[in-house]
């Protein structure tokens, strides 16, 4: 994924999160706003950004990690006592 259209093609197909289709166009039009002729950066952020949140979506093992934080974090509140 290179190319602005590369990642509104993936966004379509339904890769990335609930709303990333949405607020890529959002983002993007900011960024754009933002931006002058000769300094793209806001721009290059973002698609920077969602090119790491498809990949992040499509990653097989993502869910299986957040599961595992979530009851680290569970484990360690119950050992300091906070619930």
């Amino acid at each position: 994924m290179r190319t602005i259209g590369d990642i509104r093609a993936a966004l379509r197909s339904g890769h990335g999160f609930t709303g990333d289709r949405e607020s890529f166009e959002a983002d993007m039009q900011r960024a754009l706003e933002a931006s002058s002729e000769t300094d793209l950066e806001a721009v290059a952020a973002v698609i920077v950004d969602y090119r790491g949140r498809i990949r992040l979506y499509q990653d097989r093992d993502m869910d299986t990690a957040v599961q595992e934080g979530i009851e680290l974090a569970v484990r360690l509140k119950q050992e300091d006592g906070r619930q």
